[in-house]
């Protein structure tokens, strides 16, 4: 979104729109807008040496913010101890209060915690296109496991430090039990992502779109910038005859 703000505000400048000569000044400012109790002084603070584009957060998965964790603790159990639809048993998710009635049980895929840890479990990842099959929470492989996992609020995970942890316990069907926190969501600033983790996120994005060969020089330029002599020329790697694949 602020991408696409960037490029909107640009867009409309270059177009002859107008705007107001200081949004952070006057009765009916920024501050006020966004606050009730506005402290322009912090847009100071720290500056030159703390840089908020570093702490921005990048999403793993294509799900809503809550089941992240989730799906990092899920996939951890099931590589660390070889998990199956065929050897677990049951699946509890605990995750704070504020988020249950955010992804519990949803008709939308990509908001239904109990839907997508069931489809990590059988298919050991979650794409876009899974997050958003609608079809897919119809498949009886994913809602045979969908019945396996029971979300619920836990209070004890209401962390103003880290807001969005959550806890997996899986019951295999041996009796074991193993259990798994995920603290901070794989792409926060307290659990950054790896330039290769976000490549390959970003790959599962713009693959279905620009195909794969086109994909991955994007996101070889993106990855080398300081190299690239005009920014015109990502636009260029992004052009394809087939415009309706992009509608």
């Amino acid at each position: 979104m602020g991408a696409r703000n960037g490029v909107m505000a640009a867009t409309m400048v270059q177009a002859g729109l107008t705007g107001v000569s200081d949004v952070l000044d006057g009765t009916h400012n920024l501050f006020i807008a966004l606050s009730t109790d506005p402290k322009p002084e912090e847009m100071l603070a720290g500056l030159g040496s703390r840089f908020y584009v570093t702490e921005t957060a990048i999403k793993t998965f294509s799900v809503g913010y809550p089941i992240q964790s989730p799906l990092d603790a899920l996939l951890s159990l099931r590589k660390e101890y070889k998990l199956t639809p065929d050897n677990v048993g049951s699946i509890l998710v605990k995750i704070p209060t504020d988020a249950i009635g955010i992804v519990g049980e949803s008709a939308m895929p990509d908001v239904n915690c109990q839907h997508l840890v069931a489809v990590a479990l059988v298919k050991g990842a979650v794409s876009f296109v899974d997050s958003h099959d609608v079809k897919l929470m119809h498949d009886p492989k994913i809602m045979e496991q969908r019945a396996k996992v029971t979300v619920m609020a836990d209070k004890a995970l209401m962390d103003p430090a880290a807001p969005r942890g959550a806890v997996v316990e899986v019951t295999m069907t041996d009796g074991k039990k193993v259990d798994h926190f995920t603290k901070y969501p794989p792409g926060t600033k307290e659990n950054p992502l790896s330039t290769e983790a976000v490549s390959a996120k970003v790959r599962d994005l713009m693959a279905p779109v620009l195909g794969a060969d086109k994909a991955n020089k994007l996101i070889d330029q993106i990855n080398n910038l300081e190299k690239v002599a005009s920014v015109r020329s990502l636009g260029a790697v992004c052009l394809r005859s087939d415009l309706k694949a992009l509608r």
